[in-house]
């Protein structure tokens, strides 16, 4: 048996590339950017009012000039229009081209409008209320680096700078499987020796938010049933994620299938809780990656974010970041497990808390409603205490 520490970096040893591919652009919402995005002109690409009023020469107005006759109007999408006379001005709507000759823009609440004049009544500073064209950006500035997830802001630049189709990196396809006699659909009525499953719907849940619709599969306690649905998954997806038949029990058959199969086991059975029995391999001609996490719900769950989570993000480009909270609690620690301890997150201030959510162990299904993430508790002879920093693994 291995420690977490030990089957995390084996696990983080498997992380592929799985190639990019070019998707309409509303389909690349939250897809990891696979191509280095650059401004096609600049940003803004012209000088551009922000306010309603009127664009004016301020040199007219530092000779005296207060009143300036409007020559006419300028709407947003209209092309550069020019300012004919140094004392006269141009209604100018926000978004608006600035006028050739304007450097100038005093918005509708300085001024007064009588028989075609406009009144200045308050004092306007030279060059406000524009937006001096390539401000935000220069043309050929990068303005997306490759490897980040694509939401809403950064949908608005890629529209800005024409990106049709965007080069995202490929998801992985992925396989949940689970096994047992007593589970039954969502929407049968179970039986008082049946329960519903949950497990893999959980998963696939999570895998939606990761953009991959993943294929469920359920099998039965047959040791023959299994070998065959799971030999053709091999050769059909690039990951198998299963819950449950990893144990010591007469009907857990998984470890004996992998191998049969020819899955080569990078581990078996690791020091944590929950979760101990998690076991890990890749079967090398098909190139699949098959994490088999325990069929406790808690146990499921948490391996999920522990390990799967991390290899996904790793595998993608988006890389891992270790994130930390302060204990609202005393947590006793464990002499030779790592704890995956369930946390409600609370702001106390600036600072973020963690607090403890007590459960009835790996089988609480109920409980992982109530979570944001699990911290994870390195074995140890001394206990953790309240204010204590700690590694947190979000679930949310």
């Amino acid at each position: 048996m291995i420690t977490y520490e030990e089957a995390f970096r084996r696990v983080m040893l498997y992380t592929k590339d799985f190639g990019t591919v070019s998707v309409p652009l509303m389909e690349s919402v939250n897809c990891v950017l696979a191509e280095t995005i650059h401004a096609d002109r600049d940003f803004p690409p012209f000088n551009r009012s922000t306010k309603d009023g009127i664009a004016l020469q301020h040199s007219a107005f530092e000779t005296n000039e207060q009143t300036f006759k409007i020559e006419g109007v300028i709407g947003a999408g209209i092309p550069q229009q020019r300012l004919k006379h140094p004392t006269s001005c141009l209604e100018i709507m926000t978004g608006a081209v600035l006028p050739e000759h304007a450097d100038t823009v005093v918005m509708y609440e300085d001024i007064i409008i009588k028989d075609g004049y406009a009144t200045i009544h308050t004092a306007p500073t030279k060059g406000q209320n524009i937006h001096v064209q390539g401000s935000d950006k220069k043309e050929g500035t990068v303005l997306l680096e490759k490897g980040i997830r694509i939401s809403a802001s950064e949908i608005g630049v890629l529209a800005a700078v024409g990106k049709v189709n965007v080069e995202v990196q490929k998801t992985p396809t992925v396989c949940v499987i689970s096994t047992g006699d007593e589970l039954v659909s969502v929407s049968e009525t179970p039986k008082p020796h049946q329960i519903r499953t949950s497990n893999v719907l959980s998963l696939k849940a999570a895998l939606i938010k990761e953009n991959i619709a993943a294929t469920h599969l359920h099998l039965n306690d047959d040791k023959a049933v299994i070998e065959s649905a799971i030999m053709e998954a091999l050769k059909e997806y690039d990951v198998l994620l299963l819950s449950g038949g990893v144990s010591k029990g007469k009907f857990d058959f998984i470890p004996e299938v992998m191998d049969e199969l020819g899955v080569e086991k990078v581990f078996h059975k690791v020091l944590q809780r929950p979760g101990k029995p998690f076991w890990f391999g890749v079967h090398e001609e098909y190139e699949t990656i098959v994490f088999s996490f325990p069929g406790n719900p808690v146990s499921t769950f948490s391996n999920y974010y522990v390990y799967f989570s991390p290899w996904l993000k790793n595998s993608m480009g988006l890389g891992v970041r270790d994130r930390f909270v302060i204990l609202t609690d005393d947590v006793e620690m464990h002499l030779v497990l790592t704890l995956y301890i369930p946390v409600f997150l609370e702001w106390e201030g600036a600072t973020l808390m963690a607090r403890p959510i007590q459960n009835n162990g790996s089988g609480d299904l109920t409980s992982l409603a109530e979570i944001d993430g699990f911290i994870c508790l390195p074995p140890g002879e001394t206990s953790y205490k309240k204010g204590d920093q700690v590694h947190f693994i979000p679930s949310k």
